[in-house]
């Protein structure tokens, strides 16, 4: 099965010789998530408080378990050459409301200042996905980190502190934000998350069509089932590495 995607500078639907296939067995999910409310007894207002104070006992409860090895890679950090230990970046959040955002630092030092002419290099400056292939910017370590998805640890502490949840679209950064058309804000209305439907179907292989659609689906039909499905095919996702960068 497939879905028509949004143009990335119109909003309109593309044509459907263009339409893409939702990736692995997503589309099974999402299919079943789209049955009515009052038939999803794991979702609606209650079920949303409920995740949110989830949420925030597993981030902290995390964050606990995990001390040594966030102490093991601080150290690493630390030693892999000049920087900050962390990345501290400014993101947009829940109705547009911007936040710090913490990730252990995995690039050298005046990364920002490059990207721009990396993006223009590879054509990407005016799509809302400021990814790099074979980003020249990341360090050794920090392509291992970023492997294993081990330098976004840090923002289980956004987690607990509420600015982001467990599952959702991942957050962006102001200047991508602003080249959305109006359909695509609504990605915005939901907290952002450490893991979603984008990162499960690919992670940063997928084309920013793709990826979006998938990000408004699962705010149309989000529900705890589906956040536990996700968070379990995260594991896998994270082993097989396709698409990190």
């Amino acid at each position: 099965m497939s879905i028509s995607t949004p143009s990335a500078q119109s909003g309109q639907t593309a044509p459907a010789d263009e339409s893409i296939d939702l990736v692995g067995d997503v589309e099974t999910h999402l299919r079943l998530a789209k049955e009515q409310p009052e038939k999803r007894p794991l979702s609606g207002p209650v079920a949303l408080r409920l995740k949110h104070a989830v949420d925030r006992v597993i981030a902290l409860t995390a964050l606990l378990v995990l001390a040594p090895v966030l102490v093991a890679i601080a150290v690493a950090v630390r030693l892999s050459g000049p920087g900050p230990l962390l990345f501290v970046h400014e993101r947009i959040g829940i109705n547009g409301k911007p936040f710090r955002m913490w990730k252990f630092r995995s690039m050298r030092v005046g990364a920002d200042d490059q990207l721009a002419d990396l993006l223009r290099t590879h054509g990407r400056n005016n799509e809302p996905f400021f990814k790099v292939p074979d980003d020249p910017r990341v360090t050794r370590l920090g392509h291992w980190l970023r492997r294993w998805s081990l330098d976004e640890l840090p923002q289980l502490w956004n987690v607990a502190l509420g600015q982001m949840s467990l599952v959702g679209p991942r957050p962006q950064v102001h200047a991508e934000v602003a080249l959305y058309t109006s359909r695509e804000h609504g990605r915005l209305a939901v907290r952002p998350g450490l893991t979603g439907l984008w990162q499960i179907s690919g992670r940063s292989a997928l084309p920013w069509q793709h990826a979006i659609e998938l990000d408004l689906r699962y705010v149309k039909e989000w529900s705890l089932r589906l956040d536990l499905w996700i968070l379990f095919k995260t594991l896998g996702a994270v082993v097989n590495g396709h698409g990190a960068l």
